[in-house]
């Protein structure tokens, strides 16, 4: 049976049924289904407060720390689905590659990728590598009952950015040096880090994960014809991996307005869109066939209850011809966005839209 408890002949998971997992379907939902990106954790005291004095990396290693993180918005928004908490860059420290996620930087990689000889710091991911992810996803599934998790990796693209810039970049310089001087390189480097992700990502679903989601969080740096070239052969072996076990396959990235067809085209089930591009012509760029997820501005967040309410609405409004909509923001959480803020966002959502 699928993780998602898709039809194979047996019974359906306790998930099958969720207004989240349905609107992923493109079935008819008994509210729209809200979760937010980086609501594991970021703008929560309790966040703060159980990850006080632990490492990034160590805290994505400890099950039960997992656990709770993952669990806190949950309790706190009643948003419809949990997404794993993790980092991308995760699968990668795994397999040894010698990096650390520096406060206030992100992630640094001590050796950052240049060469072919380079690539041999990219062996396969085995299970055994991450077993507290499965050891963590099993304890979730328990606890959320009804409710999917969310599991994510992230997309070729932007592992390879991180591996060849050596850290965050505003540019790229590096990695479209690559790209574009040695093609058969970079494409190389791409296609070690889909088997890697996609291996990540099988490890999520068995072990319970009724959806996974795909970052491509920089990939809106890219121009549509180097998306297709360089891109997109990777990220559709990733999704092509994992098809077979019928979880809903999202995919998301910042900035990536001209990219929204050919990321549906990648194999995504569900396209993320930011707040750039309405969602009714994000509709049309995608084409049919795809459910949408967004897509309020995290600022907004900021600003008066009324406003966000009211951009809450325009949201919901351009999503009403939709085939299934995910309600969620065009990027992730902001660390100091009122967690109070999001309660009542949810709590908006799920009136104004339950039939």
């Amino acid at each position: 049976m699928s993780a998602n408890g898709s039809p194979t002949g047996q019974q359906p998971t306790a998930t099958y049924d969720s207004a989240f997992l349905k609107a992923c379907r493109r079935e008819p939902v008994p509210h729209t289904p809200v979760w937010f990106m980086r609501q594991a954790g970021r703008s929560l005291p309790e966040y703060r407060k159980v990850r006080e004095g632990i490492p990034m990396l160590e805290s994505c290693m400890r099950p039960e720390l997992v656990t709770e993180i993952t669990l806190q918005p949950v309790r706190r928004h009643h948003v419809d689905a949990a997404i794993y908490f993790s980092d991308i860059v995760v699968p990668l420290k795994a397999i040894g590659v010698d990096l650390d996620i520096k406060p206030g930087v992100g992630p640094v990689v001590e050796r950052p990728i240049r060469s072919r000889a380079d690539l041999a710091q990219l062996r396969d991911l085995t299970p055994e590598d991450v077993s507290y992810v499965t050891e963590a996803i099993g304890m979730l599934t328990a606890e959320l009952g009804a409710t999917p998790l969310i599991g994510f990796a992230g997309a070729p693209f932007t592992l390879a950015s991180y591996l060849v810039e050596g850290g965050p970049s505003r540019t790229y310089e590096n990695a479209k040096a690559m790209m574009y001087g040695d093609p058969q390189l970079w494409a190389d480097l791409l296609d070690r880090l889909a088997d890697i992700t996609a291996a990540f990502l099988k490890v999520q679903i068995e072990a319970g994960a009724s959806a996974v989601q795909l970052f491509d969080s920089w990939a809106g740096a890219l121009a549509p014809a180097d998306y297709r070239r360089s891109v997109l052969p990777a990220s559709a072996k990733v999704f092509r991996a994992v098809e077979a076990y019928g979880v809903p396959r999202i995919h998301f990235g910042v900035g990536t307005g001209e990219l929204l067809g050919l990321m549906g085209e990648a194999g995504a089930d569900v396209v993320g869109v930011d707040w750039r591009v309405p969602l009714d012509e994000a509709a049309r760029r995608v084409g049919p066939g795809k459910a949408l997820q967004g897509n309020i501005d995290p600022t907004v967040l900021f600003a008066t209850q009324e406003a966000v309410e009211t951009k809450a609405r325009e949201v919901l409004d351009t999503a009403a011809g939709l085939e299934g909509h995910v309600f969620n923001l065009g990027h992730g959480v902001m660390p100091s966005t009122d967690p109070d803020a999001l309660t009542r966002l949810v709590e908006y959502v799920h009136t104004q839209t339950a039939r």
